[in-house]
């Protein structure tokens, strides 16, 4: 059913292909087709698609931005509720939990995507993708695996190993993660790092956003995956007469490929319990601001805007 275009200028929350969203519309007139974002929150705030949508609202972009809820969170909690979600957490947290819905969360983009084009008015052209935390992973991974067709895509903190990810939960647990064969195999069906070549072959502009305070995907690991991202494209460029595979001839990669680091920005980019709004930060001004300069500039038919448009 297609959303009332009386009431098409305020928020909207809804289901697509049974995954939860709230819709935010385009900052121009929402009655006319614009692109579509879509946004993947985190396991830690922002938690819900309500939190994200506060956290990264992107209000200046022409645009409607689409925060989708994760699997096992909010409305789509397992039967036991938060208690089964921990359980799944404590007998192993990347097989039984981060691995699975990261895994689902890319799976589905497809069938979302689809649906929500038949929901709102959005033009026919590539989708954005942004996401947070494990939302950022299942970008990736979307973008590594070809789940759909993108034309911008943005990661903030993203796991890009899961090896990090669980000496981190070390620290906090006290209890080390036994590697056996399953997990080892998660581990390396997640290690974006690994997978540069596929991210490169996907040819889609991405923008890697790292928090200067966060501990869990520090913003060196970050570059790092730039640099080698960087390095295949160059490659591709060699195979190929110098032609850049998102651009063309005589354009610069950092235009397709860009990363940041936001000082103050540590892995929650939100207040506990992160599940509604709360008040933008400093450092979240500037990712926001981020974001949406690079969504207009790389994300297509957009239409140009001035220098003060982000606020």
């Amino acid at each position: 059913m297609v959303v009332d275009t009386q009431t098409i200028t305020t928020p909207h929350t809804g289901t697509a292909a049974g995954v939860p969203f709230l819709a935010l519309p385009p900052a121009a007139e929402p009655r006319e087709p614009a692109p579509l974002i879509l946004g993947l929150h985190a396991f830690e705030p922002p938690r819900s698609e309500a939190a994200l949508a506060g956290a990264i609202p992107m209000v200046a972009l022409p645009a409607w931005r689409v925060y989708l809820g994760l699997p096992l969170f909010g409305s789509r909690l397992p039967s036991g509720g938060v208690a089964e979600v921990n359980r799944r957490g404590e007998r192993d947290y990347l097989v039984e939990l981060f691995g699975p819905v990261v895994e689902e969360a890319a799976a589905e983009l497809r069938k979302v995507d689809t649906a929500l084009r038949s929901l709102l008015p959005i033009s026919d052209t590539p989708t954005g993708l942004v996401g947070v935390g494990a939302g950022g992973t299942a970008v990736l991974l979307a973008l590594a695996e070809k789940r759909l067709s993108v034309g911008a895509a943005a990661a903030i903190n993203p796991i890009i190993d899961p090896t990090p990810l669980m000496a981190a939960r070390e620290r906090r647990t006290g209890t080390p993660y036994r590697w056996d064969t399953q997990a080892q195999g998660t581990r390396e069906w997640l290690d974006l790092t690994a997978r540069t070549t596929e991210l490169r072959d996907a040819a889609t502009p991405l923008l890697i956003i790292n928090g200067g305070q966060d501990e869990v995907s520090p913003p060196e690991h970050g570059r790092a995956f730039h640099d080698d991202l960087l390095a295949r494209f160059d490659e591709r460029d060699g195979e190929h007469g110098g032609e850049s595979p998102v651009h063309g001839a005589g354009q610069s990669h950092e235009h397709a490929l860009r990363h940041i680091v936001v000082p103050d920005l540590a892995h929650s980019i939100g207040p506990e319990p992160g599940l509604e709004p709360g008040p933008l930060t400093p450092a979240g001004v500037l990712t926001d601001r981020a974001l949406t300069e690079w969504f207009h500039q790389r994300l297509p038919a957009f239409p140009q805007v001035g220098a003060d448009s982000t606020g």
